[in-house]
């Protein structure tokens, strides 16, 4: 970028007129004397136009960088505590003073011009362009490699009659920037959601295979087992010819003499009883295929059953892709009518069914967590002060809440995080998507809350608490609600 010599003052204000400092006022920064900036300010006695936030920061950089290097009487009072900072410091914290100074003070502006100049030479310099004779003249269009934010910023300062062109440029280029990111996140997303549905069917077709194999194999088994009650049947019919054969020689020998006929008897006593034996073995044998049977059809229910699971396992997982989607609304859970409870579950008997187990390692964690239907209660301040005790509560709980979010996100799972109301003394936390937020009411701590939370869901539902409080641990785990300690949950949630 160009200058004049004689008019533009150096860096150490030598060659340019001085001209006493003004009375700082809250609303202007001073009145530049005449002649001041005379050679690098031609047609900056214009107003600027609305500048974009980007080409702020750029002009702040710039005089910033510029206001270290000047001479006392060269800084405009307002802008002289600035001098101190670092150049990074000065943009950001007087940022806005920087540029208002630039636009109304033309003697500044010279200065950061001739620092710049003579300390960075060619740094604030466009490539050289034929001039148009008419400023809206379309032929002023800048060469490929240079930077529009330095164009503008260029311009600005040294008072171009396409200044206004190029802010409208930078504007340009910032809108088409964001709304290529904002196409690239949805791009993104929709990547994303197709990967999770094609993992989805795979599961669903793993699993339908090996259901088919077990039924093939219990199909095999009772082919076999119809086999083995032929064979038995055949031995049956055996037996019962031998019988009648038996039968019709004993009346034939009855005809003989007394002698063949005891002796007769005798054998046919030893066939008779021989007979009854294989009766008796064969109505074991039948007594057998009965069992068998039937522990076919245990079997055969049993596979029912699991690929009844099965069925549920995959219909949680599209339900979950569908909260994760948006997709359709349900109504209430039974936790949205604990929030504002003064009541408590209590310690007492413990309800009838199974127990509640606990959950030490993050395997453990992530089975539990892709349980259909699972509902997770967190004791906020037992896991956040676990997590990261030094925050403030406040923090704590944006921390906490933020990462539970993430976590619901990625597992679809119900999430209620409960707060002792007491603690807090700003505005309540309001949850994240898929995390209910409570605190308790005056008078009841959030243990309370827990129990009750877990006294409100229907027998049966899979529930799994999040904390280390042994006494709480010890009466949930007795409503059936699983345990983890808060070590783990956030070890899972990477805090």
């Amino acid at each position: 970028m160009a200058h004049d010599d004689g008019g533009a003052p150096g860096p150490t204000g030598t060659g340019a007129p001085s001209c006493p400092e003004p009375e700082p006022e809250p609303d202007a920064a001073g009145q530049p004397c005449a002649g001041a900036g005379a050679g690098a300010g031609a047609g900056a006695g214009d107003p600027w136009p609305p500048l974009p936030s980007p080409l702020r920061a750029r002009l702040a950089e710039i005089a910033g960088i510029a206001l270290g290097g000047l001479s006392p009487t060269e800084v405009p009072p307002p802008l002289r505590r600035f001098a101190k900072f670092t150049p990074a410091k000065r943009a950001r914290l007087g940022g806005h003073l920087l540029v208002t100074r630039l636009e109304q003070d033309a003697a500044f502006r010279a200065v950061v011009v001739a620092w710049w100049a003579e300390h960075r030479p060619g740094e604030l310099e466009l490539p050289d362009r034929e001039e148009p004779a008419d400023p809206a003249d379309p032929s002023g269009d800048l060469p490929a490699p240079v930077d529009k934010l330095d164009a503008a910023a260029v311009a600005l300062l040294t008072g171009d009659p396409l200044a206004a062109r190029r802010v409208a440029e930078v504007e340009q280029s910032g809108d088409l920037s964001a709304l290529r990111a904002e196409r690239d996140e949805a791009l993104a997303k929709v990547d994303k959601v197709t990967a999770e549905l094609e993992r989805v069917r795979a599961e669903l077709g793993e699993e339908r295979e090996q259901a088919q194999a077990l039924v093939a194999d219990r199909e095999a088994e009772y082919q076999q087992m119809r086999r083995r009650v032929s064979e038995q049947g055949a031995k049956l019919r055996s037996a019962l010819d031998a019988r009648a054969e038996l039968e019709a020689e004993v009346a034939r020998l009855r005809a003989g003499a007394d002698d063949r006929l005891a002796q007769a008897r005798a054998e046919c006593e030893t066939e008779r009883e021989r007979a009854e034996q294989e009766h008796r073995r064969a109505e074991s044998a039948a007594r057998e295929v009965a069992a068998a049977r039937q522990a076919a059809r245990d079997a055969r229910r049993g596979d029912e059953v699991r690929l009844e699971l099965l069925l549920d396992t995959v219909g949680g997982a599209i339900a979950g892709l569908r909260r994760e989607l948006d997709i359709g609304a349900g109504g209430p859970r039974p936790a949205d009518f604990v929030a504002g409870t003064v009541g408590t579950a209590g310690d007492g008997a413990a309800v009838s069914g199974r127990a509640g187990v606990p959950v030490d390692g993050l395997a453990a964690l992530d089975t539990l967590l892709a349980v259909p239907s699972v509902h997770l209660i967190v004791d906020g301040y037992n896991v956040s002060k676990t997590g990261y005790p030094d925050l403030p509560l406040a923090d704590q709980r944006s921390r906490l809440v933020g990462q539970l979010g993430a976590l619901g996100a990625r597992t679809g799972v119900e999430i209620t995080v409960v707060f002792d109301g007491a603690a807090v003394s700003a505005a309540p936390l309001r949850g994240t998507r898929g995390v209910r937020v409570l605190f308790s009411e005056a008078g009841v701590i959030a243990d309370d809350v827990v129990r009750d939370l877990v006294a409100a869901e229907p027998c049966g539902r899979p529930l799994l608490v999040a904390t280390s409080d042994q006494e709480v641990v010890r009466s949930v785990r007795r409503r059936g609600a699983h345990t983890v300690p808060s070590a783990v949950l956030l070890r899972r949630l990477g805090g």
